[in-house]
């Protein structure tokens, strides 16, 4: 299934992408694509639903992010050999965990905006992992089975936030609408391996990233082993698994995003984004 969120943002209401190309209304069956919805018993109530029982949602809508009330946004850093070489890091011997703050969630295709300050706002496209079925210290064998589907993440980044003005990553992961997310969730059924999806990014029509979760140092199902010993992971817990090469940060030279641009990207079977750039006033 194709879960999705339409509407103004705290308005969204729940959907489904039917294979007939129509978007048909989830909001008199579950209240949201959150919580209990996404757990193993939620996915199987709605994959329980004849989509030809739901009404037909005609008309432009706004995507909303395709996952509501998340409690945590939690990011994997230098997950890609050859993203951690353009970045002059070596790959990390555990995985580097960062938490990006849940306001920055935004819908695929909302405006990004560069904060103010920021000479260095950078992009990455990302696989996004949304927990399902709740645990801690999940075995890497069990991983999968705590996973309720897939989504694109736009990991947007103010560099010298992040990496020259000290502390942790946090300061340039969390502003507003660093966090686009969706345009739907693809429950796993769908995706036969997380491992083998192409990836890829445009800003202006130029491709820059270009690359395939094939390249991942950990894996989703190590990932989510390994999170869960650190806290515990609740459903609609959202894990964004690291990107590949490309990104601005790694251009020769160094290329950053500036208002007036479009970003465009997309994963293979999981849609795509648009987002278009401009100055937080």
């Amino acid at each position: 299934m194709k879960l999705l969120r339409l509407g103004e943002p705290g308005l969204e209401r729940p959907a489904l992408l039917h294979n007939d190309g129509t978007l048909r209304d989830l909001s008199g069956t579950v209240a949201d694509i959150a919580g209990a919805a996404l757990t193993p018993e939620g996915i199987d109530a709605l994959r329980s639903v004849d989509p030809e029982s739901l009404p037909v949602i005609d008309g432009a809508r706004r995507y909303g992010p395709c996952v509501g009330q998340v409690g945590k946004f939690i990011c994997i850093g230098l997950n890609y050999a050859d993203h951690a070489a353009e970045a002059g890091q070596p790959v990390p011997a555990e995985p580097v965990i960062f938490m990006k703050a849940t306001s920055a969630i935004c819908g695929p295709d909302d405006t990004v905006l560069i904060p103010r300050g920021s000479e260095k706002t950078d992009w990455e496209v990302e696989l996004g992992v949304v927990i399902g079925k709740p645990g801690k210290y999940i075995a890497e064998q069990d991983a999968l089975s705590h996973v309720a589907g897939y989504c694109v993440v736009n990991d947007v980044s103010e560099r010298a936030f992040q990496l020259e003005r000290g502390g942790t990553w946090d300061k340039g992961k969390g502003s507003d609408t660093f966090g686009p997310i969706g345009p739907w969730l693809v429950t796993t059924d769908e995706i036969a391996d997380p491992q083998d999806l192409s990836m890829w990014l445009e800003v202006d029509g130029e491709r820059l990233q270009d690359g395939s979760t094939r390249t991942m140092v950990f894996g989703v199902a190590e990932l989510v082993s390994y999170v869960s010993r650190f806290m515990s992971l609740q459903s609609g817990d959202i894990i964004s698994t690291g990107t590949p090469p490309g990104v601005g940060m790694g251009q020769k030279p160094p290329r950053y995003l500036k208002p007036g641009q479009t970003m465009r990207l997309g994963i293979e079977g999981l849609g795509e984004q648009t987002q278009a750039v401009a100055a937080d006033l």
